[in-house]
């Protein structure tokens, strides 16, 4: 699905969730970008503080100047950026600062980690500290258990996301789902 009838979909969702959408390297490339989200958010009625962008590293490798750019230009509008799956790929430490980030999500592999592994424990410690002090959001990706979530809680993750809340949907599956019971806590972190 492309990006202004992605969200376009979150239109009709903005009345009961946030929406998020995976940014792709060669999106971020076209200097246009601002402007096509203005218009998409404009035609589905989404408000620019109920989209969140999520980038990872490979984005900040390749062209950082027109990044740079083009983050500002959205954080300017509203919209919010995530840094995806920190801790894999190259993990530099000057993104965090350089970037607008609101958030940073802290890769799955290391949650699986959680209870075994004393060094998966340290890292999202550390991560989560760093972005309490940088005034991020932090993130923890891959959450399956009850004991996960409150792993990552006592390591102080504010936000988590996995199966533990339910499975991946499409737009169509959540406007599906909205329409029963099912409240909107029981869907998302």
């Amino acid at each position: 699905m492309g990006f202004v009838a992605s969200v376009r979909r979150g239109g009709e969702l903005a009345k009961e969730c946030q929406g998020r959408r995976q940014s792709l390297p060669l999106q971020f490339r076209d200097r246009g970008l601002a402007l096509q989200v203005v218009s998409a958010l404009a035609k589905s009625g989404l408000p620019a503080q109920r989209l969140e962008l999520e980038v990872t590293e490979r984005l900040l490798l390749e062209d950082n100047d027109g990044t740079l750019a083009a983050m500002e230009q959205l954080k300017n509008l509203g919209v919010g950026i995530s840094l995806d799956d920190f801790g894999t790929g190259y993990s530099s430490l000057n993104y965090l600062r350089k970037f607008p980030f609101q958030k940073i999500k802290i890769d799955q592999s290391f949650i699986a980690g959680l209870g075994e592994e004393r060094d998966a424990q340290a890292i999202i410690g550390a991560v989560a500290g760093l972005g309490a002090r940088l005034d991020k959001v932090v993130v923890a990706e891959g959450i399956e258990t009850e004991e996960q979530m409150k792993q990552v809680r006592m390591h102080g993750c504010h936000e988590g996301q996995g199966h533990l809340f339910g499975e991946p949907m499409t737009a169509e599956a959540v406007l599906t789902q909205l329409g029963t019971s099912t409240t909107v806590a029981q869907l998302v972190a």
